[in-house]
């Protein structure tokens, strides 16, 4: 195994840390950095199960469609009067147009749900980093001549 060429063995923090800014507390900045990044892996893997849970449910409401339309072509295909099937198909067109309307809702419903939760981690750290940016910009102490 090949050893790391000594250019890029560097610990930035422990550079960071020599070059003092006065009136900045260079760990509180690097820790809040820290925060955020934490922050918006959590937010990405909140959207990306989302994701997960919208295809999931999406798998399921198309298996029980074809379940339900296999069932209806064997409810028209039964023998009957025709104005009897016609009335039959009508309610079956009426009950699966009620269906996929309720199925959209209910997967925008859990699209939207997924990206609340995900902005709300991306909120809360952006409050937060503002806070923490106050007390990272303390005032500089004045000198006495």
């Amino acid at each position: 195994m090949s050893k790391v060429p000594p250019v890029w063995d560097v610990d930035f923090t422990k550079m960071l840390g020599e070059f003092k800014v006065p009136g900045v507390d260079l760990d509180a900045v690097l820790q809040a950095q820290r925060k955020n990044i934490e922050a918006l892996t959590a937010a990405n893997r909140t959207a990306a199960e989302g994701l997960q849970a919208f295809a999931r449910r999406q798998g399921e409401i198309l298996r029980q469609n074809l379940t339900e339309l296999q069932s209806q072509f064997t409810a028209v295909a039964s023998p009957g009067k025709p104005d009897e099937k016609l009335a039959k198909q009508t309610e079956l067109a009426k009950t699966a147009f009620e269906k996929a309307i309720a199925d959209m809702k209910e997967l925008a419903e859990l699209l939207a749900k997924s990206n609340t939760e995900a902005a709300e981690i991306v909120s809360k750290r952006v409050s937060a980093s503002f806070d923490e940016l106050k007390g990272v910009l303390k005032a500089p102490t004045p000198t006495k001549r």
